[in-house]
């Protein structure tokens, strides 16, 4: 397999400055570089002539993410609701943690959306779940106590 591994997760924002306080200041990625392009090759990678990108990589646990902006051409905003889980294409990023409900209180600050019906509560007795979306819609999962679920060897 020529795969070597893999380099990084891309994710469109409508404000650099507001994502970039999110995912490092709510969600603790450490910035490791910024790049601007609009010369043609890029625009031509992109499939978008005449663009203008501004890109942050932002790395945390081994992982990689690039927040891209676009001031030209600008950015295609989401519908208001919350992007369902069953549509195809990514679906959420997901995150252990260790205080859930102050890690809310925060995330809202930043702009958060807590979708507080999908809220999983094991009264102690397990994990607990819930979503949010960042401040542009992306689905974020946080979740609190020992379960990891890529971890997990269940039955196929």
């Amino acid at each position: 397999m020529s795969v070597r591994r893999l380099s990084h997760h891309g994710l469109c924002v409508s404000d650099l400055e507001r994502a970039l306080a999110f995912y490092r200041d709510g969600l603790g990625f450490t910035e490791v570089s910024r790049l601007r392009f609009e010369d043609a090759g890029t625009q031509q990678l992109l499939g978008l002539p005449g663009a203008q990108l501004e890109a942050v990589y932002l790395r945390r646990d081994g992982t990689t993410l690039e927040l891209l902006h676009f001031p030209r051409p600008g950015t295609h905003l989401a519908a208001a609701a919350p992007r369902p889980m069953n549509q195809v294409g990514l679906t959420h990023l997901s995150f252990l943690v260790s205080d859930l409900d102050a890690l809310l209180e925060e995330l809202r600050t930043l702009g958060a959306t807590v979708l507080e019906a999908t809220r999983l509560d094991s009264n102690g007795k397990g994990s607990n779940a819930i979503f949010v979306t960042d401040p542009d819609g992306t689905r974020i999962e946080l979740v609190e106590g020992d379960f990891d679920p890529a971890a997990y060897r269940g039955r196929s």
